[in-house]
């Protein structure tokens, strides 16, 4: 299924679990649209414009203040690539008052867009905040924890394998805002993430999103 829908499905930026970052040097006012490819492989598939502003949102856990080794995202006084745009530095990091980082003050590379510019390790997803279009993301996982349900019991019962995590929903994600031209049974990939498609009782309202496989298989 996933070299199927590998081939098939175009790219979409989606940030489930978002943090705000603050570009300080770039203009309040001022919205660029920066291009990216609808597939990487696959050129004919056309690009898309991406708008880029002051105000963005990342996936939390792109950002770590006490990060390990080898570890190539965003960290204060560390640089990455956002994908198809410019290379951002952490420079202050804000908390609230029960030390939770609720927001990263960053300054931008001028030059550095689409791949241009200095090379650095990380690229990471990302999506303007104000011109987000929000949606519920559904996150389907395996039915069971084992891959062979009941086997290692010996009523053979395989209710007791029944994974609880399953399903999880998040609320208010942020995605690209071109998704909201797309229709119920669109399938594409949100980019580090998994491939998903638009669920059939989805709205531009009511956007929401299922997934329908992770990127990898966790018992391959």
């Amino acid at each position: 299924m996933r070299l199927s829908l590998d081939d098939v499905a175009p790219r979409v930026m989606a940030v489930l679990r978002p943090l705000r970052v603050v570009i300080t040097t770039w203009p309040e006012d001022e919205t660029e649209l920066l291009e990216g490819a609808n597939h990487p492989k696959r050129p004919e598939m056309g690009t898309r414009q991406v708008p880029f502003s002051r105000t963005l949102l990342i996936e939390r856990s792109d950002f770590e203040e006490d990060p390990p080794k080898k570890f190539f995202r965003l960290k204060p006084g560390g640089e990455v690539r956002l994908r198809f745009g410019y290379v951002i530095r952490c420079d202050e990091v804000i908390k609230n008052e029960d030390g939770e980082v609720i927001e990263l003050r960053c300054s931008h590379e001028p030059g550095t867009s689409g791949g241009k510019g200095k090379k650095v390790k990380g690229i990471i997803h990302w999506v303007s905040e104000e011109h987000a279009a929000r949606a519920t993301v559904r996150l389907y996982d395996r039915l069971f924890k084992v891959p062979q349900p009941g086997a290692d019991h010996e009523d053979g019962d395989f209710r007791r394998d029944l994974n609880p995590d399953s399903l999880e929903i998040l609320e208010d994600c942020a995605l690209e805002p071109g998704v909201t031209a797309m229709t119920p049974g669109d399938r594409m990939q949100f980019e580090r993430t998994g491939y998903f498609c638009i669920d059939q009782e989805s709205t531009e309202e009511n956007l929401t999103f299922n997934r329908i496989v992770t990127l990898r298989d966790g018992w391959a």
